[in-house]
C-alpha cells in the first residue's frame, strides 16, 4: 500500500492522450462508448439537452423581472432617535435597543416624526430631511461603514484579553 508521504502528485496532471492505440488503454472508441450521437465528432450537445425532447427549463415558465441580491438597509424612523438623548446614535446601540435586526447590516434613517432630543449618529444612511433635523436638534450625524462581522476565532481571542 502506498505511504501518504510517498505519493507522486503533479500540480497539473498529464492529460488524457485517447485515440492512440489499445495499448494506451482509451484507444479505438476513445471513451465514447460504441455509436450514437455522443459518439460522432462535430455538434457538442449544449448544457440543456435532454435527447431531443423539449427540456425542462424551457417547458418550465419564468418569472419575468430583476431581483437584487443585495440586501436592502434597515430602516429606523427618525422619532425612535428620541431614545437615546445625549447618547452615540450606532449599529451596535440600535441593535441593543431592539430597533434593528442585526448590527451587521446598512442601517438608514428615514423620516417619520420629530427629533427633539441632541444626539450624534453613526450610521450608514440618512435621508437629507434626517439630516437636516440632526442639526437642527443640536445633534450631528457621521456617515460610516456597516460594521463587519467578527471571525468566532476572533471573538474568542478578544474575549480573553
Amino acid at each position: 500500500m502506498t505511504k501518504y508521504h510517498e505519493l507522486q502528485v503533479a500540480a497539473t496532471p498529464d492529460r488524457k492522450r485517447v485515440g492512440r492505440g489499445i495499448s494506451a488503454g482509451q484507444g479505438k472508441t476513445a471513451g465514447r462508448g460504441t455509436k450514437g450521437q455522443g459518439a460522432r465528432t462535430g455538434k457538442k450537445l449544449g448544457v440543456m439537452f435532454q435527447g431531443g425532447s423539449r427540456p425542462l427549463a424551457k417547458a418550465v415558465p419564468k418569472a419575468r423581472g430583476f431581483k437584487s441580491m443585495r440586501t436592502a438597509a434597515q430602516v429606523v424612523y427618525l422619532d425612535h432617535l428620541n431614545a437615546f438623548a445625549g447618547k452615540t446614535v450606532d449599529n451596535q446601540s440600535l441593535f441593543k435597543a431592539g430597533y434593528i435586526a442585526t448590527p451587521f447590516h446598512a442601517v438608514k434613517i428615514i423620516v417619520r416624526g420629530e427629533l427633539t432630543e441632541k444626539v450624534t449618529v453613526h450610521v450608514a444612511g440618512a435621508s437629507k430631511a434626517v439630516q437636516e433635523a440632526i442639526t437642527k436638534a443640536g445633534g450631528t450625524f457621521v456617515k460610516t461603514a456597516v460594521p463587519l462581522k467578527q471571525s468566532t476565532k476572533e471573538a474568542e481571542k478578544s474575549d480573553k484579553k
